[in-house]
């Protein structure tokens, strides 16, 4: 077997899938398909302060190579999380990153205070969310803004913190050197691309909430590009998705410049897929010249 050990801000992962936030839930249901101790880490369910019962349905339609999603955030609330499901991940023994929401400034800092001393392993950062005190949009679309989130949200957090990236910008590399000018310890990228459905003979949206953040296959040649991108352009480590659906797809994130891969849609479509794509990583490192993980890390050729 390759050696498919990696790390992201001093936090040791067995191999370098991890599951992306919002679709695998807290990991119960998966759980049952396989020990999920066995991915590299687990994103949870993003979080925010307060519980939200998200946007009205339909939630999700299919379109060619992908899906829309307009689930808006639906979750139990940080308390409910650290109550009830956080002490069952903390005895699975597998990595736990916490991806973190909020409307205001105060809100994300108050959910990273929350979880300061619990048995998170990594926060991420959702910048991605709407900012109500700078009419509803969202903080990642504003450098200067995602310098003064990921400051605030730094000082509040004890763990590293992983800011995540939305692609629907001009400029990645700007947002993204914002993002570490604010003290991200690392980035994940790319969030969803924000899309939209129409039933031409109903005459209407399918989504009940109108516009949605396309995810799969189609979006695989962006995030590979705005992985790149920033890759040439910082330091701290990145987490590369979008799109990955097979071994190969996550390699290609590695050559790109990804130090780990989060697998999100594919997992909707098969359960067993991130165990798919690690066994299919494995395979295709050894079959195509071996070494490790690090090796193959911004190991693209000119």
């Amino acid at each position: 077997m390759s050696d498919l050990r990696t790390d992201i801000c001093g936090v040791a992962l067995k191999n370098p899938v991890i599951t992306a936030s919002g679709t695998f839930g807290f990991g119960r249901e998966v759980d049952a398909y396989y020990p999920i101790e066995q991915l590299g880490a687990v994103a949870v369910k993003g979080l925010t302060l307060a519980p939200r019962r998200g946007n009205p349905p339909p939630r999700v339609a299919e379109t060619p190579a992908g899906m829309l999603n307009s689930v808006g955030l639906q979750n139990p609330g940080v308390d409910a999380f650290i109550e009830e499901d956080l002490p069952w991940l903390a005895e699975k023994g597998v990595p736990v990153i916490a991806n973190i929401n909020g409307t205001t400034i105060d809100e994300y800092c108050r959910v990273a205070e929350k979880l300061r001393d619990q048995p998170v392993q990594l926060i991420e950062l959702n910048i991605s969310c709407p900012n109500v005190k700078k009419g509803g949009a969202n903080f990642g679309t504003d450098p200067k803004v995602i310098y003064e989130v990921v400051k605030a949200v730094k000082a509040e957090s004890e763990q590293p913190l992983i800011v995540k990236l939305t692609p629907n910008v001009t400029n990645i590399v700007e947002t993204a050197a914002a993002a570490c000018e604010g003290g991200a310890d690392g980035l994940s990228l790319i969030n969803t691309l924000l899309g939209m459905a129409i039933d031409a003979r109903a005459r209407k949206p399918i989504l009940g909430n109108v516009v949605g953040g396309l995810s799969g296959p189609a979006i695989k040649p962006v995030a590979l590009r705005m992985v790149w991108q920033v890759s040439r352009a910082v330091s701290v480590p990145i987490i590369g998705m979008g799109g990955i659906m097979t071994g190969e797809d996550a390699v290609e994130f590695l050559l790109a410049g990804a130090a780990a891969v989060m697998v999100g849609t594919a997992t909707i479509a098969d359960p067993m897929a991130a165990m798919r794509i690690i066994s299919e990583m494995d395979a295709f490192i050894e079959n195509n010249g071996g070494g490790s993980i690090r090796d193959w890390v911004r190991a693209l050729l000119p």
